[in-house]
This record gives C-alpha cells, structure tokens and sequence, in this order.
C-alpha cells in the first residue's frame, strides 16, 4: 500500500514537474512572440512627418507656377544653375554654386498651374517628396503651399532636417515673393550661410 501510494505521489510529481515546466515554456512563448510583435509593429508604423511654407504671392497663378517650372526665374531667388525645365516623368540637376551643391530630382507630377510634385533626396538618410500646391484667388493674387513629405522617427537629425526644410521654403517664398511682386533679388539662400562664418 505505502510502495503504491509512493509510486503515485512519485508520478504525480513528475507530471507537476512537466506541467509546470511546459508552463513556463508556454509563457516564455508567447512573451517572446508578443515582444517580436511589438518591435516589428513598432517598425512599421514609424512615425513620419513633414514641413510645410506657405505664402500669398500677389501676381496670377500661371506666372507664379511658370517662376519653379522655369529655372530661368528660379534661379532668381533659389538655386543657381538647373539641367532643364521641370515636365512630369524628367530628372532634372539643379545646383547652388555658391554651396557647391547639387541635387538630382524626379519630377512626378506637374498640373499646370495647380500642382508639382518631386522626389528628391537632399537629405543624407531621407529620400522626400515636395509638393507645391498654386490656389488662385483672383485678382489678390495665388497662395502657394509647399510641403516636403516623408521625413521619419524623431529622432534628433530627422528633426533637424524637418526643422532645415522648413526654414528653407520659407526662404525660397519670400525670395520669389520679393522677385516677382518687385523685381528685387535678394539672395536669402545664398546669405542665409555665409562662407566667412565658415572661416
């Protein structure tokens, strides 16, 4: 009786043993999965962000989408050199001489005076689309807005970067503002980093 109550209590302890064990296998599982899950969800909805500048530009619509399609009136308040004219499907080299820069873009859409869209990659880790939405409001004039799409996390450079994009097409609207209601050159993005604060 005693040997047989001993070889019982012996199983059940064996099976508690298994049970508990495979317990605990069951819960390292399922937190091991539940953790994957979260950092693969975590990545893929990685926050993204963009800038925008906008602008009332008191000249009509066509003539103000014609000064970014035409490098030969953007070139007079943004970079200094462009391969062509900006048409749907091209990629086109536009250049600031004074930084010694250049940047390659594709051009994906164009609406005539309505809408361009551009991809470009003018940041080190970020390839970015900008968008210029032209809203004509008759004889007042058009209001331009500009946003650069695509920026992601928050980190310290993605910030950064959002916050350069941003100061920059403000620039850029204020030195088409001044060119095309004034006939005035004011080269903000040229002034705007000054070789001598380099030396």
């Amino acid at each position: 009786m005693n040997e047989r109550l001993y070889s019982t209590t012996r199983n059940l302890s064996f099976f508690t043993n298994q049970l508990t064990y495979g317990l605990i296998c069951y819960i390292w599982i399922c937190y091991s999965t539940c953790k994957t899950f979260k950092k693969q969800n975590h990545m893929d909805n990685t926050p993204t962000h963009s800038a925008q500048a906008e602008m009332l530009i008191r000249k009509p619509a066509e003539q103000v989408f014609q000064a970014f399609i035409n490098p030969e009136i953007t070139t007079k308040f943004w970079f200094t050199k462009s391969s062509g004219i900006l048409e749907a499907g091209r990629e086109i080299l536009w250049t600031w001489e004074m930084y010694n820069h250049s940047i390659s873009i594709l051009v994906k859409e164009i609406v005539p005076n309505q809408k361009i869209v551009i991809e470009w990659n003018n940041y080190e880790s970020a390839r970015t689309t900008v968008e210029w939405i032209f809203k004509s409001l008759g004889s007042t004039g058009t209001f331009v807005s500009i946003t650069d799409k695509g920026f992601q996390g928050n980190s310290d450079k993605a910030i950064a970067q959002l916050r350069g994009s941003t100061e920059g097409f403000t620039l850029v609207l204020a030195g088409l503002k001044a060119y095309l209601e004034h006939g005035l050159e004011l080269n903000l993005v040229a002034d705007r980093f000054p070789k001598e604060l380099g030396e």
